[in-house]
């Protein structure tokens, strides 16, 4: 049963209250993840962490076999729908340099995408809506997901069945240092990209490097791809769509004097449709090959599929801006014009249950929004001030979603 006006109207007043209540919880959750991060799949000391703050809540909890995820399962006081919330519970591998008196103690690790503020919410919305089962007519499944960096997290979850509680619907919040604190943005449709790895071998012969006309160089080969590839996005991509094509790394030759046999590119392509993206493989492949024969080379090539595009259900997107709008106020809710060329693993659910993403602000008045660090920075810092909108807006979608209205 999809959300509807009345159900939204009927929405408990107090939500943001109780999600202020909740904070120093929510706070020293986050806090305690961010000290210590992990990444991938397994993430044995998130998934324990999460566990110690949900319990003694009227909650039924699984763990993951193949990767270390966590879905909590809350049963309303009557039957009705099933709705699902997604938190992310990975870090990235990078080293922090913000200064937080909480930073990470891992070297090499840091929760730079807000990964941790994600979980947090997610368990302060588990107990706030525990207070509340007396409202439910249905069914929450909190899906505490490892391995969204590139692991495909959301994957191994519905593969390890967490779609067997059969969501009606789907929604998840992710943060931003860089939108103003407490503000929700969404939009319906395409919200961020699918993403795909490109990876180039350019195989010549090698030879002396005062002698370019006894070899046959890799090098100018690769560096034509390069320029080649930009041109070929503008020329094969209607201006009503888009696609970017970042070659992000060239690596050939291994002193001053010597032409190398080979070249390498690699890089990252992110499309908004899965025909534009289904069209741009073999064209990047074809173009490779033929450039390298220009030059007397061969090329092999190899695009590797990533996320798919994260697509929100239209009525889903709508259900998601009434809800926010209801609990946090109507000048908190701001329409995307355009999507994020990032990427989601929350696309795989979403092509198999109708929802919706949306991004949480929290990026204090305080701060230039021209010079925030961004997510995925190493300076990156999020504030803690707009976890009450996070906590409340995931109650508010249960809510809406399974309540008398």
């Amino acid at each position: 049963m999809p959300i509807t006006a009345a159900s939204i109207a009927d929405l408990p007043a107090d939500l943001l209250g109780a999600a202020r209540a909740l904070q120093p919880r929510t706070v020293a959750l986050r806090r305690a993840l961010h000290r210590r991060p992990e990444l991938g799949l397994e993430l044995p000391a998130t998934r324990d962490a999460v566990l110690r703050a949900l319990d003694g809540l009227p909650l039924t909890i699984r763990t993951g076999t193949g990767c270390d995820s966590v879905v909590a399962v809350l049963d309303g006081a009557r039957p009705g729908p099933t709705v699902l919330l997604r938190g992310d519970m990975d870090a990235l591998p990078l080293s922090e340099d913000s200064g937080l008196e909480f930073a990470s103690e891992v070297p090499g690790a840091m929760h730079a995408c807000g990964h941790d503020t994600h979980t947090a919410m997610l368990a302060s919305a588990a107990r706030l809506l525990a207070g509340r089962r007396d409202r439910i007519a249905g069914r929450v499944v909190l899906m505490f997901q490892p391995g969204e960096e590139g692991f495909h997290g959301a994957r191994h979850m519905i593969d390890e069945g967490v779609l067997d509680e059969q969501p009606e619907q789907a929604y998840a919040l992710h943060i931003s240092s860089t939108v103003p604190t407490g503000e929700i943005h969404h939009r319906p449709g395409p919200i961020m990209a699918a993403a795909d790895t490109l990876h180039v071998t350019v195989t010549g012969r090698g030879g002396h490097a005062s002698a370019p006309q006894d070899a046959c160089d890799p090098v100018p080969a690769a560096a034509a791809m390069v320029g080649g590839l930009q041109a070929l996005l503008t020329r094969r991509v209607g201006a009503q769509d888009s696609a970017v094509l970042t070659v992000a790394r060239i690596a050939a030759g291994t002193t001053d004097n010597v032409i190398p046999e080979t070249a390498e590119l690699s890089g990252t392509l992110r499309t908004l449709s899965e025909p534009v993206r289904a069209m741009l493989h073999p064209e990047i492949a074809e173009h490779c090959r033929h450039t390298a024969l220009a030059y007397g080379c061969t090329a092999e090539v190899e695009i590797v599929r990533g996320y798919p595009v994260t697509v929100n259900d239209a009525g889903a997107a709508a259900s998601l801006a009434g809800v926010a709008g209801q609990v946090l106020g109507a000048r908190a809710c701001v329409p995307m014009e355009v999507p994020l060329m990032g990427a989601e693993d929350f696309s795989y659910m979403l092509q198999r249950v109708p929802g919706a993403l949306a991004f949480l602000g929290a990026r204090p008045p305080s701060v230039d929004p021209a010079t925030a660090p961004p997510n995925h920075s190493n300076r990156v810092a999020f504030d803690e001030a707009a976890f009450p909108a996070g906590v409340a807006t995931y109650a508010g979608l249960a809510l809406a979603a399974t309540g008398r209205g």
